[in-house]
């Protein structure tokens, strides 16, 4: 594991909004918050924080390709593609590094159909329903693997 690791964290469709986009469901923390967040946090854990969101699953997909060999984590919101999105899967699936899957809400007290993830199936953990803070206990929990993994 090198001195510094790179973790790369994803963020799906409409997460671009958040702050504004139903903050009774996702808070007032907008995503430039977010980002602040695990950077500070980042630095504190030597992580070097590489942050992105899109709305494209094609463009999320690339990212993940290209997270190989170069990223040790992924950390990733990937909002509604998290129940739809089979490519996103299989590209996760091909990353050989660890895998954080976060939600802002609780997926599990809203519609069914958001109770599903295809994320999961290659997430080593996941975390949801603590907003914007789930994002820094990822981090924490990459530093713990990352250690135990030695």
């Amino acid at each position: 594991m090198a001195m510094t690791s790179k973790i790369l964290v994803l963020n799906g469709p409409n997460l671009n909004l958040l702050g504004t986009r139903q903050p009774e469901l996702y808070g007032s923390l907008s995503l430039s918050d977010i980002q602040a967040a695990c950077e500070a946090r980042g630095r504190d854990l030597g992580f070097e924080i590489d942050f992105r969101q899109s709305n494209s699953e094609g463009e999320m997909v690339e990212w993940v390709q290209q997270a190989r060999g170069v990223n040790d984590g992924v950390i990733v919101n990937a909002g509604a593609y998290t129940h739809t999105s089979v490519a996103l899967l299989d590209a996760l699936l091909t990353y050989e590094g660890v895998v954080i899957e976060v939600h802002l809400s609780n997926i599990y007290q809203r519609d069914e159909f958001r109770h599903h993830s295809y994320v999961s199936k290659a997430a080593d953990g996941v975390i949801c329903g603590l907003g914007g803070h789930g994002y820094e206990l990822a981090l924490e929990a990459l530093q713990r693997i990352f250690q135990t993994r030695g």
